[in-house]
């Protein structure tokens, strides 16, 4: 029988996008082994759009922290996930996940980490099936690695359109908008994940980035200028891992649904009421994961909303900012995890939202 896993995961601040400074005090004081680190999401301040380069400022402060302390190849195979956009109150940070050994494993089901990568995409592929085709299988042989037959969350790290990127293809591409290129990645990659999980039977090319009743209850897709693939991560419960950490996740439906917020919480173990986490349960509290994305009818339980109108903010940038707030009124803090950009990701004008939290000790 294989030697049950244990998930870690430590959240930390960041002065900057290319500060790796606590991640490295974790190591070198001991109590994070560089050789366990499997997957880094990181919130960084720059505007989440096609030219947010605090991304690529960040991925490469953690190749090189990661390169001095595991080596250049165990670097490479470590998932960097970077989502731009701390907009209102959001606070950047690092979440590292890292895999050990375990004890026994746990009978209720522990926190259980798979990563898988795609091959690299030509232009001409990005926004259409055959993304979301590379995407699934990336999926399914996370989940195996990793025995995970209880999916809550899956991030995924994709490659956008450039100038020059539009330039070499080989044929045409989805869109010559870099910036709708973006939506169309995600779009393609949530449909990926809701293929290998059997939320959809089949990713047409008229669904990306229309058909908004096709979707993923638990897909979180961020594109980037910094890759040619997509970087693929699994959260889960496994009855094969061991440890106190747990996931769960709910889905919001629409920007201001509190609810859902309080229902992953509570499926996480947490003692979650209608007002904020009181501060015992708060420090059992490790990581909240969500999606934010404007409605595209333009109005929220029937009130109209100018996420789209606004030409001097761009419309992700207001869905982060206001979804930040309703989760960072249930859980009492800003460092969250919001992305922006939910195409397929949730029903229009909502999007997942996981919680992992640490089971409570027996009385």
């Amino acid at each position: 029988m294989p030697t049950p896993r244990r998930a870690a995961l430590h959240r930390v601040p960041m002065r900057h996008p290319g500060d790796t400074a606590a991640i490295e005090h974790l190591i070198t004081t001991g109590r994070l082994d560089p050789s366990g680190i499997v997957a880094i999401l990181g919130k960084t301040e720059g505007n989440g759009c096609v030219n947010d380069f605090t991304r690529a400022y960040a991925v490469q402060s953690l190749t090189l922290m990661l390169a001095r302390h595991m080596g250049v190849e165990a670097a490479a195979r470590v998932a960097l996930v970077m989502s731009g956009g701390t907009e209102g109150g959001l606070s950047p940070h690092f979440l590292v996940f890292t895999v050990e050994a375990g004890d026994a494993p746990n009978p209720a089901g522990a926190l259980a980490i798979g990563t898988g990568f795609t091959r690299d995409f030509a232009p001409e592929e990005i926004g259409r099936p055959a993304q979301a085709e590379a995407v699934a299988t990336a999926v399914h042989q996370a989940m195996e690695a990793a025995a995970i037959t209880e999916v809550h969350y899956v991030q995924v790290k994709c490659p956008l359109l450039t100038t020059e990127r539009i330039a070499t293809a080989g044929a045409s591409v989805a869109t010559e908008d870099t910036y709708a290129s973006m939506g169309l990645s995600r779009g393609a990659s949530a449909l990926g994940v809701a293929l290998a999980l059997g939320e959809v039977d089949a990713v047409l090319p008229e669904d990306i980035g229309r058909n908004w009743k096709r979707f993923s209850a638990v897909a979180s897709a961020s594109a980037g200028v910094e890759l040619e693939r997509c970087e693929v991560i699994v959260l889960g419960n496994s009855t094969a891992w061991s440890g106190d950490l747990a996931i769960a996740h709910a889905v919001m439906q629409d920007a201001i649904d509190l609810p859902a917020v309080h229902r992953a919480m509570r499926l996480a173990g947490l003692p979650a009421e209608d007002g904020q986490l009181a501060p015992a349960a708060a420090e059992r509290l490790v990581a909240v994961l969500a999606k934010a994305e404007p409605s595209s009818t333009g109005r929220i339980r029937g009130q109209r909303h100018i996420m789209w109108d606004d030409s001097d903010i761009n419309a992700t940038r207001h869905a982060r900012a206001l979804v930040g707030g309703v989760i960072a009124g249930a859980v009492g803090r800003t460092d969250i995890f919001v992305s922006g950009g939910a195409e397929h990701q949730g029903p229009d004008g909502g999007g997942p939202v996981a919680v992992i939290a640490r089971r409570a000790l027996p009385v």
